[in-house]
């Protein structure tokens, strides 16, 4: 899937209530493509990492308009499993990423201390 609403729509037709109940979430777990516009985007929030992220956002559940208490866990789970058909742990993104010397804080320019 690539879509947040098709996210939506597939968590309304899981847990009840509508699209709408949970599009803030699957927004929220594809923002990162505004910044960032290839697929390792998702570095970010889809991952067990990410996932703990987005439930520290929207809180532990949401009442959908159904009145049905939904886990966010859950919600974010079926994101990033509808996504990759796994859930990556923050290392299996990272591992795959060459470290640059920037990475460890290498300065081109001394930095200067005001009293």
């Amino acid at each position: 899937m690539s879509k947040a609403w098709v996210h939506a729509q597939s968590s309304a037709k899981r847990w009840g209530g509508t699209p709408e109940d949970y599009i803030d979430i699957h927004e929220r777990m594809d923002s990162t493509k505004s910044a960032h516009a290839e697929v390792t985007h998702r570095c970010v929030f889809h991952s067990a990492f990410g996932i703990y992220i987005i439930e520290e956002i929207f809180g532990r559940f949401v009442t959908n308009s159904d009145g049905r208490q939904v886990f966010v866990r859950d919600i974010a789970e079926q994101h990033v499993l509808e996504d990759l058909g796994f859930i990556p742990s923050l290392s299996d993104w990272l591992k795959e990423m060459p470290a640059q010397p920037w990475m460890a804080g290498q300065r081109k320019l001394p930095v200067k201390i005001v009293d």
